[in-house]
């Protein structure tokens, strides 16, 4: 399909093609196991096409699986389903290349940790220094059930829905009675 346009619509619809490979790519092979050629074919292009976009593999890669970091608004169990229904189901290209590398790339790992942070302190909004340890904990939570469900395939997790999820986890922000 041609890109049909001015020079900068066309670069930019290449942009952006290049980038939904690399989450893809990322996503399939993880950060150490993608190529700029396994990129390109995915778009389509040739391979120095991605390094004139991008400049490097990292920065394609700390693009490809930048987090949003929207909490949107509700109260906490209420959002708490909503994350989770959305962890529960297929994980989007960008999530999966993200939690696929961080134990193998200290770019991923901090993209991760920014993001977790980033929610954690959310969460804990007015709750002190004890209510910003069980946001910690209850982040962590979540990206442990997403791991187990979608790379360890627990079979415990395997009809587990956002609101059963939320009310479990839920509990962990609020402290004992």
């Amino acid at each position: 399909m041609e890109v049909t346009g001015s020079r900068a619509e066309k670069r930019a619809a290449t942009a952006e093609r290049i980038l939904l490979a690399a989450r893809a790519e990322f996503g399939d092979r993880g950060m150490d196991g993608a190529t700029i050629r396994g990129i390109a074919a995915r778009a389509g292009i040739d391979p120095s096409l991605v390094l004139q976009h991008y400049g490097s593999k990292a920065a394609l890669f700390a693009l490809a699986v930048e987090p949003v970091a929207d909490l949107g608004d509700g109260d906490v169990e209420s959002h708490l389903s909503d994350v989770l229904d959305v962890r529960l189901r297929e994980l989007d290209p960008a999530t999966r290349a993200l939690l696929r590398s961080m134990l193998t790339s200290s770019d991923a790992a901090q993209a991760l940790r920014a993001h977790l942070e980033n929610r954690a302190d959310a969460l804990a909004d007015g709750r002190g220094d004890e209510g910003r340890m069980r946001a910690a904990i209850l982040v962590s939570s979540i990206l442990g059930v997403t791991i187990a469900r979608h790379f360890l395939d627990l079979p415990a997790l395997s009809d587990l829905d956002g609101d059963q999820a939320a009310h479990i986890l839920g509990a962990l922000l609020e402290p004992p009675a």
